[in-house]
């Protein structure tokens, strides 16, 4: 594992991670005139500035005032392990004092980084490790933004995906801020289309996220049986799938925008025909795609993998059902590949 050199985290309020409307009326407050506001995001977001004294079309006087009480803020991760795949698992510490990931996933033309929005995870899955730690602290939209900010790769990503810790609509506020500040002109102007957002399916800040902004959506299904699916997710019983895609159903996804469904495949649970049979039922009607997992296997749990054979055949039997199917490559398997497996080591190291 290689480590960084790591300094102390600063206790000043971040200036990055606020969106143009927070400090227009941060400057405002100040006396300041309304348009500083958007020069201050062109260093924050477009500059990468990581000190207000860089920002030299601001007054002296201003960046004294405000350094006073406000850091630009964000840090580098504290460590990262590499794969022979060429995917990276960096490690970043938190304002909270916890521990979160981000995954860097290099493929052909595309290179992914799958961030995370909270530190642990209250939806306790039974086949996640991030639900095992429990929940810590909500990241902020900055928290969230300094992970695509402060990997080597940085200005080399193509795409964003929100399926690192936690359950990013459990994080309402800080994800959708994060999400306007990605994809505003004043902020990191990226395409909507480059972004994916997956969540377990909490409805009223589903229809939140699907309202407000136009990020692709993918829902983490892994069962189209009531009392199945809430043996592996308890989410179930307060947001029942169906009533997931119903609402989903509402909302337009034929265009550029998609919503696509995970489907992790646990040998002699979920991946039967039968199963196959039912997925389709449920997903009839909508245009829309399932993205096939291989679990990757952490301790102590009763889950297992299905065999390669048993998920080809599944996928062929989604396909004749007119549901374009993939499965989604295996990476990092050589290093902490399952989600939390590295901070929870973190975690355990600092106790």
């Amino acid at each position: 594992m290689q480590k960084f050199r790591f300094q102390a985290i600063m206790t000043k309020e971040w200036l990055f991670g606020k969106t143009l409307a927070e400090l227009e009326e941060l400057v405002v407050s100040r006396g300041y005139k309304k348009f500083t506001a958007r020069q201050i995001t062109d260093w924050l977001y477009k500059k990468q500035a990581v000190s207000l004294n860089e920002m030299t079309n601001l007054s002296l006087k201003m960046r004294k005032e405000l350094s006073a009480d406000y850091e630009v803020g964000h840090f580098p991760p504290a460590s990262v392990q590499c794969s022979t795949d060429g995917t990276k698992k960096y490690l970043f510490p938190t304002l909270s004092g916890g521990y979160i990931e981000s995954a860097y996933i290099p493929d052909k033309n595309r290179a992914t980084l799958c961030v995370s929005s909270q530190v642990g995870c209250k939806m306790h899955c039974l086949f996640c490790m991030t639900g095992r730690q429990g929940f810590a602290a909500h990241l902020s939209a900055g928290e969230i933004l300094n992970q695509i900010r402060s990997v080597p790769e940085s200005t080399s990503l193509t795409n964003i995906v929100y399926m690192g810790m936690g359950e990013p609509l459990d994080n309402p506020d800080n994800v959708l801020k994060s999400l306007e500040i990605m994809t505003s002109d004043w902020g990191f102007a990226w395409s909507p289309t480059r972004i994916t957002l997956s969540s377990i399916g909490i409805i009223p800040a589903m229809k939140r996220f699907i309202t407000e902004s136009n990020v692709h959506l993918a829902i983490s299904l892994h069962s189209p049986f009531d009392k199945e699916r809430l043996s592996l997710m308890p989410v179930q019983n307060k947001y029942k799938i169906a009533d997931v895609i119903a609402e989903i159903k509402k909302h337009d996804f034929s265009h550029q925008r998609r919503v696509s469904f995970e489907y992790i495949l646990f040998k002699r649970l979920n991946d039967t025909p039968k199963h196959a049979a039912e997925l389709g039922k449920l997903l009839k009607g909508l245009e829309c795609r399932i993205n096939l997992i291989r679990f990757h296997r952490i301790p102590d749990s009763p889950l297992s993998p299905s065999d390669e054979t048993t998920i080809q055949q599944f996928r062929e039997a989604m396909n004749k059902q007119g549901i374009i199917t993939t499965v989604r490559a295996s990476r990092g398997e050589d290093i902490f590949a399952a989600c939390g497996m590295l901070s929870t080591q973190a975690k355990n190291k600092t106790k």
